[in-house]
């Protein structure tokens, strides 16, 4: 998983150009000391206030998110995975996350998986699919997990899969094709 790093930069208005916004730090100038304007008290208070910390709109300023996109896919958080973008990394975070740990009290199913030579994808299909977890079969059906994929024991995730998820998996597989 990856972190988007953020910051957020504060305006102010200057006493010498009451119509020009400026930051804190642009307001001191190169002069240093004598050229610093004391911050007028009415900006103070609207600091707080996220209409005069957020830029106008026509300011002219490019945002880093798109925010108008209605689904995760769209923004290209979810569903923008390949196949070869998932690693061993994915597999152990997804047996902690969906409590496989407790459960099981050890790593000992998800190291035979990965020592089976089955891609990380598919392990992940597996997983999902004997937890019931439609979203993660999903997300990594669209990313070319393949669900005829035996594990050690023989199974597939099919096999290992509820008939609510089975028809899922098979319904996402026949549109695929389509």
């Amino acid at each position: 998983m990856a972190s988007i790093p953020c910051t957020i930069q504060l305006a102010a208005k200057t006493a010498s150009s009451p119509s020009r916004w400026r930051s804190p730090r642009a307001a001191q100038g190169a002069g240093g000391a004598a050229a610093r304007t004391p911050l007028p008290a009415r900006s103070m208070q609207g600091w707080s206030l996220l209409s005069k910390v957020a830029p106008a709109r026509g300011s002219g300023r490019v945002g880093f998110f798109k925010f108008g996109n209605k689904d995760a896919e769209g923004a290209g958080i979810y569903g923008s995975q390949g196949r070869d973008d998932f690693d061993r990394d994915d597999v152990e975070q997804y047996f902690n996350y969906m409590g496989m740990l407790a459960v099981e009290g050890t790593y000992d199913k998800m190291e035979a998986l990965l020592n089976e030579n089955i891609h990380p994808v598919d392990i992940l299909l597996l997983l999902a699919a004997s937890e019931g977890d439609l979203p993660k079969i999903e997300e990594v059906l669209k990313a070319g997990a393949k669900y005829d994929v035996k594990d050690a024991d023989g199974r597939t995730a099919l096999d290992r899969a509820n008939a609510e998820v089975r028809e899922f998996i098979t319904g996402f597989a026949a549109t695929a094709k389509a």
